[in-house]
């Protein structure tokens, strides 16, 4: 019986910690969870300082990552793949708060779209 718990452990140990190499980490807990600036590539640093800096002017950061990370939007439910994040950017760039223009709102969707593939991986 003792061994068998010891395996269980020891098989529980093995699935958390496959987690844990997730390429893009998240910190923080509800209203400040958000991607862990460390696991974001150099070539990405910039557009994710101005995605965090633009993006929670309106939502915290929180919305992004659940997306990111469950493939669905937390506010409607509807799955959340490259398509949803290019008509997301439509829908930004159409929004007179957002203050952001074209090229920044192509980068954010590289970035998002990059974001997903390695949540998938």
């Amino acid at each position: 019986m003792r061994r068998i718990f010891l395996l269980l452990g020891a098989l529980t140990l093995l699935i958390m910690g496959s987690d844990a190499d997730a390429r893009i980490k998240v910190t923080g807990r509800g209203t400040t969870l958000n991607f862990d600036a460390a696991s974001i590539p150099p070539q990405f640093q910039a557009t994710f300082e101005l995605m965090t800096r633009k993006c929670s002017k309106c939502h915290t950061m929180e919305r992004t990552v659940v997306a990111i990370q469950t493939g669905r939007a937390p506010i409607t439910g509807q799955v959340f793949d490259r398509q949803a994040v290019k008509a997301y950017g439509i829908k930004m760039l159409r929004k007179p708060n957002s203050d952001m223009n074209k090229q920044e709102i192509r980068d954010v969707v590289i970035l998002l779209n990059y974001l997903l593939a390695e949540t998938k991986k």
